[in-house]
């Protein structure tokens, strides 16, 4: 799921394809969308990419093509149906009795980016989760979209187990929320003053905020992966 701008600019860039052939420019999307400036929009098409929704062609000024919808904008533009996209879910894992060995999880729903995680409260099913994945304290759980932290061994599909907390340690992977807009899964690191969100994948440029345009929401203690 997409952040209501997420969901605007693709919308907006689907819509200047189909009428002109080529995406519009970075000044015309922040216009369309009535940001102040252009890296309100650096964030937005980077995000939309991490999540499979368009691609960057590289070598080529002003190369975005959309590689899918999500349904209710494809239904509403008329657009062919896409393949069935990836939704991340959260679980919250109550601290299981000692000797159990493992926990039966409920899982709350589904997640959009940029939502708070206490804001998650429907139980559709549950998984079994290790006991020794998991400590004190409250956990969730997020299914990975894109492959921007690949090279720290995480992989799209997979199931990250977060520690919920608002304090990280210097280099942790984090969940952090960025301008109370965009949930992201990142390495964090702070640089004089300056919160730096890391991807592991180099495909993917380090992205840094202040301090108050960050607020962490938990740390990585686990990952659970199908095969």
């Amino acid at each position: 799921m997409l952040t209501r701008k997420q969901l605007e600019l693709l919308e907006y860039i689907h819509t200047r394809l189909q009428r002109d052939g080529v995406p519009p420019s970075f000044d015309e999307m922040k216009d369309a969308l009535d940001l102040r400036s252009k890296s309100g929009i650096h964030r937005l098409i980077t995000a939309l990419e991490e999540r499979g929704f368009i691609r960057r062609l590289a070598h080529r000024a002003r190369a975005i093509e959309v590689i899918r919808l999500p349904d209710a904008v494809a239904e509403r533009l008329g657009a062919p149906e896409p393949a069935p996209a990836r939704t991340a879910q959260v679980v919250r894992l109550p601290v299981p009795p000692a000797a159990a060995g493992v926990a039966e999880v409920p899982v709350m729903g589904r997640i959009a980016a940029g939502v708070p995680i206490a804001a998650i409260s429907e139980v559709h099913h549950h998984v079994t989760v290790p006991q020794s994945m998991i400590g004190r304290g409250e956990h969730y759980a997020l299914e990975v979209q894109g492959d921007s932290m690949i090279n720290a061994g995480i992989n799209d599909g997979d199931i990250v187990i977060i520690r919920e907390g608002a304090v990280a340690d210097n280099g942790d992977i984090v969940v952090a929320l960025v301008e109370e807009e965009e949930a992201t899964l990142k390495r964090l690191r702070r640089q004089n003053g300056m919160i730096a969100l890391e991807a592991a994948n180099p495909a993917y440029e380090t992205r840094l905020y202040r301090e108050g345009q960050v607020r962490v929401q938990g740390r990585l203690v686990g990952l659970i992966r199908s095969y």
